[in-house]
Formats: structure tokens, C-alpha cells, sequence
């Protein structure tokens, strides 16, 4: 009990201080925001005194150019100086003006204007007056606080020596407090105000902390839980009351504080949700006024704060030890959170008749929206709650329309509306895939379409009463409609059965997401809603039973949708943009986003029906592929249609991607490897060749209109590879033979021919003749270079990918296509990759009966070769690729590869017949003495090369490869190889070294005499 005192001591020293803190940047920000506001009203009465003011015509011309040397400066710097009462600046008068003005100083005009121009007559930073400082404010806080140590060290002093007895200790506190209070009073009268502040504010304090001793440590009697409370409560008045009359900010937050502590700190552990919330609402209520009458608006947001740490609390401890989530008791949680959003919107109305709107009053108010929201979430993980969705999304819908009041009342706030719009659709999403049943889906479904009208239908009026003009919430709006065509998908795929008014509701939504677009004159909202009515649709499929053989009636029905969707959408384009059947639709960073929008529209309705076909070949059992695969035909043609119509070139490239998805998505989970027989091989052949033919033969029969595109003959030259990799399944399961390197033989032909047929009738001067010419070139050589993969196996695949990436450079010398080049580089690293970084591949095959001539010195040595090729090949000026110098990369891999094909090959010759390779540097002294004399060898040959084409990189790189050797000559061979192979080594290597000494002073010798000479002359 002695060491009560010292402990308020401890509590209140930081708290006095935090709350001072506090209070001066505060009130500095107020004061430097008034100074602002001061100083434009100057500026502006200046400008206008100016205006204003007659021309003053000089009697004596030598005299009229010195009038502006004086003018332009102290008409602003009185005003400045007047703002800041601790340095007092002398005005003079109207008399010494008008002497000065009639006898100017003497220093002549051009002096002046030269010597001391306008920057050089500002005033310099104002100097503090520090013995105003110290005696004003100074004094008075240390005394402030002195005082306040001075009580608590005599409270304490008492305590220790039982002075005085606990009744009376108390009186003489509430007495000091009582007293310091009217001591402030009695010096605001007789304006000395910062001294009367530091004295209310620590009587304040001393209330505080005796009301609180009185009840929680020394337990009389009087001070029960109700007398306690209103006592502390009449603190916190008469602190707001004294903080609005003496202009005391540290005396509201210290009432503040001493307010939102009072129900903690009297806490009896019973529950009383009403009084609680009662008496904080009357707190902020206090708190607004306040801030209202004195300007402090930051005191808004503090409340805010400090009432969402009291909902917590509250809820933390009493939620649901006292069940408030049965019955009807769960609307006291919910009154109380929408009564203090309705307290906050109406003090944002408040302050928006005084003018004083600002983001303190918004930013609180959509605090307390956010907790109203998060515990709505809260709410789901009760389930007796969870299934009451009227209640839940009515009052979600209470707190949606206070968010939008508020964006309303403060136009800065105009997102809030939306983003609030996006939050519920949100928790909306969490109850439907966790508590939505077929009972409650009708309820559930009438929500969703009341908040897509009100976050669609609102702002849109919005837009059409603000103009064009109206902000980011007229692109959003956009988004509501399908997010609700969003939600409706969950319960399609979640519950086994639903009602039929899902389609209704889906309908409505397509006719606001229509009505949205016609409002805001974009398609995307179309195009969205028919994305995901295209997905609901198709959610059907997923409902027909898996064993079901035959063709559902919904199967059906997915071309009448996508011919539907299809008339739509060249409707729309009709409508918006007549022009586009004559100039054609193109999507590009150069056109308008209303013309990409309706090209994506034709795009969209036709392919987007080929994903519902890829769901249904994945969930029938249809064996035989023909109506699918006939369906996906007529949707080809529907699309290549389209795409002549609207001149669209990258239309065909989508189909190609779609039909191959719908193409792979039947082959790979129907076409059985182990029973190819089971469909009719040749009807799966000519299907395929069908698409391949379509595809490759479209841009050759409408030459003319494609002729300066290049996506179309993409398509063309990517429709062989596509269908390839089918085909070649196909053939390899059904009619196995030991020459299928002879397919893709037969794929390049038509390639080559298109390639023929590109350089006879498309002129050299069109400018898309290149990159066709580039396609066509590149699927020519990859299945000329795929014939050795195929034909053969393992290592030849990366032999094929090196002869590749070095034949595609090749051709990028006769077609200077920047995909060549990257393509062909691509490869070539990715053969490096696959040989120095795949350990798999030294097991490929056991050790030969012949060392050094095996398959390890071919697959290494081709790459090798590939890669030094390609290096040749990228010599400037085609060696850049994506800004880098890609031709030392390919000489730094082949040499990189060559050194470890001769690791390789060393290890082979030591590896016993039938084994495996493996590396290893002890247990051989005749192989450890080979792994010396070979790096050294290397280095010098890499050194040679260096010196010879002045390449400093090869010559670093031989450096220290040579020093590895003579480190691992020195630290290894020296202790592991036996007399004979460590003396073979030694001198091998010195030799090596001795050769690469005299190389480089050789090379030094010939690089100095050109500037030995230069020097001579």
C-alpha cells in the first residue's frame, strides 16, 4: 500500500507527458495552418489594394525609377512578423512611411537594383528569444510539473511516515486538484494563459488519480461503482468544459484520456453493455463539440480510436460468455455499432454546416464502419448467426448507406462508397461458400442483386449528375455486376441442386451489367457479364451425372449459346461502332479503349464457348470425339468468319490456342496408349488433319486481306507443331515403326511451301513480309532438326535443340527477325543447361568398350561446336539480344562445355567397360596426373587464343585455370601421386607455365612497341 504513490507517480509522469507532447504538435499544427490562412488573406488584399490603387504619376522623372526600389518589400513582412507575439516587431507609422517615401535613402538606382537585389532584402530566420521562452513557457511547465512531483512525493511522504490518515489523504488530493483548478481559473482572468493551462490540466490529472485511489486501492465505502463512475465522469466534463473556455488542448486530452480509462479502470467485472456504450457515445458526443468549438478536429479521430478499442474490449470479454449471438440479445452489438456510426455521420453533417469538413471527421467515421464490417465477419463464425442472412446483410446494408452518406457529405471521400462496395461483396463471398443452403439461396440471391443496383445504379447517377467528370467511381461501378454473377457461380458449383431463380437473377444482372454500359458508354461490363454467364452456363455441365454415355441436352445447347453470344456481340459493335465492318476492329496501345473493347466483344462470344466445350469433353465420357470435335469445327469456322469480317489477324492465333486446348483436353484424358484401337485411329487422323488445314490454309485463301498482318500466318505456321505433337501420339500408339523421324519430315513440306509461297506473291517491300517469312522459316527448320530427336533418343534431343538454336541464328542472317535470334539463343543456352547441369545425362549410357571416340565426345563436341557457331553467328552488329551482348555469352558456354568434355573424356579412359562415369581426383595417380597436364594444357591453349584476337576474357579466364592447376599440383598431386607420375606432372605443368610466361611477355613486348613509338615521334 506504501508504494501506491510512487506507483501513480510512474503511470501519470509518461502519461502527462505524452498528452503534453501531444498537445503541442497539435496546437503548433493549428497555429502554423492559421498563420497560412492570415497570411493568403494578406496576399490577397495586397493584390487587390494594388489593383485598386490609381497610377502614381513622378513630378520629377529622376526621381520616378526609385520608387519601385522600396515598394516591393515590408507591405508583406509586417503581416509575417505580426503572426509570432514572442517577437514583437515595430510597424511604422503612416507619417515616417510617407517622410521615407518622399525623401528616399541616397544610394543611387543602379546600386541598388545591382548591390541589394529583392532575394537579398529577405528577412532571415527569426531568432528564438529564448529569455521570453524559458520566462513564459518554461517556467511555467516546470513548475507545472514540479508542483505535481511535489504532491505526489508529500502523498508519498505521508504514506511512509502514517502522517496522515487514508480519509484524509484523500480530501487533501481532491482539495490540491480542486484548488489547482481554481488557481488556473484565477490566472486565466489575469491572462496569463500557459501558466493557467499547466495548472488546470495537472488538477485534472491529481482528480484522476485520487477518484482512482479512492475506489480501487483504499476501497471506501462511498465510492461504489455508480458514485465512482459519475465522479470521474463530472472530471471528464468539467475537463472538456475548461478545455473549450481556456483554449487548453492538453486539458481535452487528459479529459479525453481520463474518459475512455474511467469504465477500465472502475471495471467490476459485470457486464452492462447499455450503460458502457451510453456513456461512451456521451463521451464522443462531448468530444465532437469540442472539437467543433475549438477547432481541435484531431479529437474526433482520438475518439473514434479510443471507442473501437472499447467495442473490442467489450466483445473480447462479454460476446460470448454472455451469448449475445442467440436470439434477439445480438442486436445490443449491432445497435451499438451502427448507433455510433449513425453519432459520427451526423457530426460530419455538423461539421460540414460549420465548414469544417476534413478527413478527421471522415477517417474516423469510416474506422468505425471498417470494425462494423470486421465484426459482421466475426459474426460468421457463429453458426445460429451465420444462418440469419436477413439480419446479417440488413445491417451491412445500414452501414453501407451511412459509408455512403458520408461520401455524400465529403466529395474527397467519393472511393469510400466502393471500396466499401467491394469489402461486402467480400463477406459475402465468405458466408455463401460457408453457410449458404438451398433453404436460404432465394434470401441470398436478393441481397446480392440489391447490392449490385445500389454499388451499379448509385454511382452511376453519380455520373450522369456530375458529368463527365465524375472520378474514379465511374470506372468502378463496372466491377458490381460481376461480382455478382461472381457469387452466383458458388452456389452452382457448391450445392447439388439450386433453384430455377438463379437464371432470372443471372438475366437481371446481364441487363444492368447492359445498362451500365449504355450509362457509361464502355462495353467491358458486357464483356464481363458474358464471360461469366458463359461460366454459370457451363457449371450445368458439372451437374450431369458422370456415368451418363450419352449427349446431354445441355451439350446441346452450348453452340445455340455461343451463336447467341456471337449475334450479340456484332449487334454491339453495330451499335457503338458502326465504321468497324469498313476499317475493321484492332487492338493496339494506339487505339481508343472503346474500340478494343468492342473488339475483344466478337472475340470474346466465340472463344469463350470453346472453354464450356473444354469442361464437357472433361466431364462425359465421350468417347468418340466427333461431336465435340465437330462442334469445335463449327465454332472455328464462326471464328475465322469473324475474323475476315472485322479484318481482327489475331483472332485465328486465339482459335488455334482454343482448339488445341479442346483437342488436348479429349486426347489426353480419352485417347488410351494402352488401347489405341478403342477409338478409330484414322478418324482421330483426319480430324487433326482437318484442323490443320483449317488453320494453315486461312491466311493463303484471303491473301490479299492478310497480307500485311503477321498474326494470322502465326497461326498458319504454329498450326503444324500444334497438330504434330497430337499426330505423332497417335501414329507412335497405333501403328508403332522405326521410322517415325519420317513425320516430322512430312510436317516441314507444307512449312517449306508456305514459305515458297510467301516469297513469290507478298512483295519485299511490305513490312509484315519479314516476320511471315520468320514463322514459316523457324517451324521449316524445327522439324527438320526434330528428325534426330525423334528418330533417335536421350542425347540426341539436346543435339537437335543445339543444331536448332545454331540453324535458326543461321537463318537470322537471311531473315533478320529479332524472334530468330532470340529463339536460337534460347536453345542453344538450354542445351548448355541441359549437358553441364544434368547429371542424368553421364548415365545414359554405360562405359563403351572404346574410350575417347564415344557418344560423350559427339553429344559434347556438337553442342560445342553449336555453340561457338552461334557465337560466330551474333558477331556485331546482330550480337545485342534484349539489350546485352549475347555473342561472349555463347563463346563463354562452348568453352565452359569443351573444358568438361575434356574432364569427361578423361574420366571415361580411366573408367573401367560397363561402368558408369564418375569423377574422381585420388586412388589414380596416372589419371590425377592426366586431370593436371590437361587443365594446364587447356589453360595455355585458352591463353594462345586469347592473346591471338586481344580477347581479355579468355586470357583471365586461362590465368586462373592455370593457377587452379598449380594450386591442385602443389596441395594435391604433391601428396597423393607416387614418385614417377608426381615427377610427369611437375615438369608437365612447369612447361605449361614456362610456355604461358613467354606467351604473355611475348604479348606484352608486341602491345608496348606501337606506344614506344608513338612516344619516339
Amino acid at each position: 500500500m506504501d508504494a501506491i504513490p510512487f506507483i501513480l507517480l510512474i503511470i501519470g509522469v509518461p502519461v502527462i507527458l505524452a498528452a503534453w507532447l501531444i498537445a503541442r504538435a497539435l496546437s503548433a499544427q493549428n497555429r502554423i495552418n492559421e498563420l497560412s490562412r492570415r497570411l493568403d488573406d494578406l496576399e490577397s488584399q495586397l493584390h487587390r489594394t494594388k489593383k485598386e490603387a490609381p497610377p502614381v504619376l513622378a513630378s520629377d522623372p529622376e526621381a520616378a525609377p526609385q520608387q519601385p526600389i522600396f515598394t516591393a518589400s515590408p507591405v508583406v513582412r509586417p503581416g509575417v512578423e505580426e503572426v509570432a507575439p514572442e517577437i514583437p516587431t515595430p510597424i511604422p507609422s503612416r507619417a515616417a512611411l510617407l517622410r521615407e517615401i518622399i525623401n528616399p535613402p541616397p544610394t543611387p538606382p543602379p546600386f541598388v537594383a545591382q548591390e541589394a537585389p529583392p532575394p537579398m532584402e529577405q528577412p532571415a530566420s527569426r531568432a528564438i528569444n529564448w529569455e521570453q521562452f524559458m520566462g513564459v513557457k518554461g517556467f511555467a511547465w516546470v513548475g507545472g510539473f514540479a508542483l505535481f512531483l511535489g504532491i505526489a512525493f508529500f502523498v508519498k511522504y505521508s504514506f511512509d511516515n502514517n502522517l496522515i490518515s487514508p480519509q484524509l489523504r484523500m480530501a487533501i488530493g481532491f482539495l490540491a486538484g480542486i484548488g489547482l483548478l481554481a488557481g488556473g481559473l484565477v490566472l486565466w482572468r489575469k491572462d496569463f494563459s500557459t501558466l493557467s493551462q499547466t495548472l488546470c490540466a495537472t488538477g485534472i490529472v491529481v482528480l484522476y488519480a485520487v477518484t482512482f485511489a479512492c475506489r480501487a486501492f483504499y476501497h471506501f465505502s462511498f465510492f461504489g461503482p455508480l458514485p465512482t463512475f459519475l465522479l470521474m465522469t463530472l472530471i471528464t466534463v468539467t475537463a472538456f468544459f475548461l478545455a473549450a473556455r481556456l483554449n487548453a488542448l492538453v486539458v481535452a486530452i487528459l479529459g479525453m484520456l481520463g474518459g475512455f480509462l474511467t469504465p477500465v479502470l472502475l471495471s467490476t467485472g459485470q457486464d452492462n453493455p447499455l450503460g458502457l456504450f451510453g456513456y461512451i457515445a456521451i463521451l464522443d458526443a462531448g468530444l465532437i463539440l469540442v472539437a467543433l468549438n475549438r477547432r481541435w478536429h484531431f479529437l474526433t479521430t482520438l475518439s473514434a480510436v479510443g471507442t473501437i478499442i472499447m467495442q473490442i474490449g467489450w466483445a473480447g470479454k462479454f460476446f460470448v460468455a454472455g451469448k449475445y449471438f442467440e436470439g434477439n440479445k445480438i442486436f445490443i452489438p449491432l445497435g451499438a455499432l451502427l448507433g455510433f456510426n449513425m453519432l459520427y455521420l451526423a457530426a460530419n453533417g455538423l461539421a460540414k454546416r460549420k465548414e469544417q469538413s476534413n478527413w478527421w471527421f471522415t477517417g474516423g467515421n469510416l474506422a468505425l464502419a471498417g470494425v462494423a464490417l470486421a465484426f459482421t465477419l466475426f459474426l460468421f463464425s457463429f453458426e445460429v448467426v451465420a444462418n440469419r442472412p436477413v439480419l446479417l446483410f440488413s445491417f451491412i446494408f445500414l452501414i453501407d448507406l451511412v459509408v455512403t452518406a458520408l461520401s455524400c457529405l465529403d466529395k474527397k471521400a467519393a472511393m469510400a462508397q466502393p471500396i466499401t462496395g467491394l469489402a461486402i461483396f467480400g463477406l459475402m463471398a465468405i458466408w455463401t461458400s460457408d453457410h449458404l443452403t438451398n433453404g436460404l439461396l432465394n434470401v441470398a440471391l436478393a441481397f446480392y442483386f440489391i447490392f449490385a443496383v445500389f454499388h451499379s445504379g448509385l454511382p452511376a447517377w453519380w455520373q450522369n449528375r456530375r458529368g463527365p467528370k465524375a472520378g474514379a467511381t465511374a470506372h468502378v461501378i463496372q466491377l458490381f455486376p460481376p461480382l455478382a454473377l461472381l457469387l452466383v457461380l458458388i452456389p452452382i458449383f457448391k450445392l447439388t441442386e439450386f433453384s430455377f431463380l438463379v437464371w432470372p437473377f443471372v438475366l437481371l444482372v446481364d441487363l444492368l451489367a447492359i445498362a451500365i454500359a449504355v450509362i457509361t458508354a464502355t462495353l467491358l461490363p458486357v464483356l464481363a457479364v458474358l464471360l461469366l454467364t458463359l461460366a454459370a452456363t457451363g457449371a450445368l455441365i458439372f451437374k450431369v451425372p458422370a456415368d451418363l454415355t450419352g449427349l446431354p441436352t445441355s451439350f446441346f445447347l452450348l453452340g445455340a449459346f455461343a451463336v447467341f453470344f456471337v449475334a450479340a456481340s456484332v449487334w454491339l459493335v453495330r451499335k457503338f461502332m458502326p465504321d468497324a465492318f469498313k476499317t475493321g476492329l484492332k487492338i493496339s496501345e494506339d487505339a481508343p479503349l472503346p474500340e478494343s473493347m468492342a473488339a475483344l466483344l466478337p472475340a470474346s462470344s466465340a472463344v469463350l464457348p470453346f472453354l464450356l466445350l473444354v469442361m464437357a469433353t472433361l466431364r462425359l465420357p465421350l468417347n468418340n470425339p466427333s461431336p465435340v470435335f465437330g462442334l469445335a469445327l463449327l465454332l472455328v469456322v464462326l471464328l475465322l468468319g469473324l475474323a475476315k469480317i472485322f479484318a481482327l489477324d489475331w483472332m485465328p492465333i486465339l482459335g488455334l490456342v482454343s482448339v488445341f486446348a479442346v483437342e488436348c483436353a479429349w486426347h489426353f484424358s480419352r485417347f488410351d496408349l494402352s488401347n489405341p484401337h478403342l477409338v478409330s485411329p484414322s478418324l482421330l487422323l483426319g480430324w487433326y488433319l482437318i484442323f490443320f488445314a483449317v488453320f494453315a490454309l486461312f491466311p493463303f485463301l484471303f491473301l490479299k486481306k492478310f497480307s500485311g498482318t503477321s498474326l494470322a500466318w502465326a497461326a498458319s505456321a504454329l498450326a503444324g507443331p500444334a497438330q504434330f505433337l497430337l499426330i505423332f501420339r497417335l501414329v507412335k500408339a497405333a501403328w508403332p515403326n522405326a521410322v517415325m523421324g519420317l513425320l516430322p519430315a512430312a510436317f516441314a513440306i507444307p512449312a517449306l511451301l508456305g514459305l515458297i509461297v510467301i516469297l513469290k506473291n507478298i512483295p519485299a517491300e511490305n513490312k509484315a513480309r519479314l516476320t511471315q517469312v520468320a514463322w514459316f522459316g523457324g517451324v521449316a527448320l524445327f522439324f527438320i532438326t526434330a528428325i534426330f530427336p525423334i528418330q533417335f533418343d536421350r542425347q540426341w534431343i539436346t543435339i537437335g535443340w543445339a543444331m536448332e538454336g545454331a540453324a535458326l541464328l543461321w537463318l537470322f542472317h537471311r531473315v533478320p527477325h529479332p524472334g530468330l535470334r532470340l529463339v536460337g539463343f534460347a536453345l542453344l543456352v538450354a542445351a548448355f543447361v541441359r549437358l553441364a547441369f544434368n547429371p542424368t545425362v553421364l548415365e545414359y549410357h554405360v562405359r563403351a568398350t572404346t574410350p575417347i571416340f564415344n557418344w560423350y565426345l559427339y553429344t559434347y563436341g556438337i553442342v560445342t561446336v553449336a555453340l561457338f557457331l552461334g557465337a560466330k553467328l551474333l558477331a556485331p552488329p546482330r550480337h545485342i539480344v534484349y539489350g546485352a551482348n549475347a555473342q561472349p555469352w555463347l563463346s563463354s558456354l562452348g568453352t565452359i562445355l569443351a573444358f568438361l568434355l575434356l574432364n569427361i573424356e578423361i574420366a571415361d579412359y580411366f573408367s573401367p567397360p560397363g561402368s558408369t562415369l564418375t569423377f574422381q581426383f585420388a586412388g589414380n595417380f596416372a589419371r590425377d596426373m592426366t586431370y593436371s597436364i590437361a587443365w594446364a594444357l587447356f589453360a595455355l591453349g585458352l591463353l594462345v587464343y586469347g592473346i591471338m584476337k586481344k580477347i581479355p576474357v579468355a586470357r583471365y579466364a586461362a590465368m586462373g585455370l592455370l593457377c587452379v592447376t598449380l594450386l591442385k599440383l602443389f596441395f594435391h598431386d604433391l601428396a597423393q601421386l607416387g614418385q614417377l607420375y608426381r615427377i610427369g606432372a611437375f615438369i608437365g605443368v612447369a612447361i605449361i607455365a614456362m610456355l604461358a610466361s613467354f606467351a604473355y611477355q611475348k604479348f606484352f613486348t608486341i602491345t608496348s612497341k606501337p606506344a614506344e613509338s608513338k612516344n619516339a615521334n
